[in-house]
């Protein structure tokens, strides 16, 4: 698949192939609605255990007679009423950390990027060489591209930092491309160093 590479300097450069295999693939709803599940589960933070009254360590022993002593019936001190006491109806430990196959992972992520590339909203720019947010913002102008974009770059590139403060633009480097932020973009810009990192990646 050819796909011809802009730059923010309004000029076209050469073609570039991207592979078949990586971006030439049809999109499977389930494959996706898998993937995204699984990272979205991964996210999920558990709360921490509390200890309840069957997990303090304190004596079992009746603090005093049932009757006659002048205070409340009470069993043992690890009743929640007692300060060092179990927590009653405390937080329990959740599991979200769901399984999920290498290889559905890989083939979610390709066709996450074959999604774009078939819809057309997939732009391959020759570099990331911008250093002002203004100037940035003009040249997203100039691409036409949807309300959000995601943009990918080889590497953590010192360009990032203009496009932290744009409003509907999120910037990624190669290695942390995923499904979710992915399918969630109306446009994905990927330079040329990110489209070599990413066939790298699942030809490797």
């Amino acid at each position: 698949m050819k796909v011809k590479v802009s730059s923010f300097a309004g000029n076209e450069a050469s073609d570039v192939e991207l592979s078949d295999e990586v971006f030439g693939l049809e999109p499977r709803a389930d494959i996706l609605h898998r993937v995204v599940t699984w990272q979205l589960e991964k996210r999920r933070g558990t709360a921490r255990g509390t200890r309840e009254r069957s997990d303090v360590a304190r004596s079992g022993k009746k603090l005093g007679r049932q009757k006659g002593g002048g205070v409340a019936r009470h069993g043992d001190r690890r009743a929640p009423i007692f300060v060092g006491g179990g927590k009653a109806h405390g937080a329990r430990v959740r599991d979200f950390n769901p399984g999920l196959n290498k290889k559905v992972r890989a083939l979610g992520l390709k066709m996450a990027l074959s999604s774009h590339a078939k819809a057309g909203s997939l732009i391959v720019l020759d570099g990331f060489e911008v250093q002002k947010t203004k100037e940035l913002k003009g040249h997203f102008a100039t691409l036409n591209v949807g309300k959000r974009t995601l943009v990918i770059d080889g590497d953590t590139a010192e360009g990032f930092r203009a496009g932290y403060n744009l409003p509907g633009v999120d910037m990624l480097p190669a290695v942390g491309a995923n499904v979710y932020d992915i399918i969630k973009a109306d446009t994905l810009v990927l330079t040329r160093a990110a489209v070599e990192k990413l066939e790298a990646r699942f030809n490797g």
